[in-house]
């Protein structure tokens, strides 16, 4: 199993900029990474993945936000730029090791979990 902290998170105003980070621990694979939000009274969904070097983002953030992980420290990064309002909600790290890339903004394939980091985007 893989334990996942986030953190980074903080209000902003919009078109301001924020990078979340998620530390991941423990015995399990992180060869998928990804980063979710749920924003109040809605579904949670899929921001951006990345695994074996590639990348794909939720059309919502193309362009504005940017998934990266540092091996060494073992530790995924969401930066994100040029925020928006309906950026706000809380945003999760999930980590996986084994899957489907054409599923992975789905979180049905996520076997670990963070426990959220709450971003708040001001007008």
């Amino acid at each position: 199993q893989v334990q996942l902290v986030e953190s980074g998170g903080g209000s902003v105003q919009a078109g301001g900029s924020l990078r979340l980070a998620c530390a991941a621990s423990g015995s399990g694979s992180t060869w998928f990474m990804a980063w979710f939000r749920q924003a109040p009274g809605k579904e949670r969904e899929g921001v951006a993945a990345l695994s074996a070097g590639r990348t794909t983002y939720a059309d919502s953030v193309k362009g504005r936000f940017t998934i990266s992980k540092d091996n060494a420290k073992n530790t995924l990064y969401l930066q994100m730029n040029s925020l928006k309002p309906e950026d706000t909600a809380i945003y999760y790290c999930a980590a996986t090791g084994a899957g489907n890339w054409y599923s992975s903004l789905g979180e049905r394939m996520y076997t670990s979990w963070g426990q959220g980091t709450q971003v708040t985007v001001s007008s």
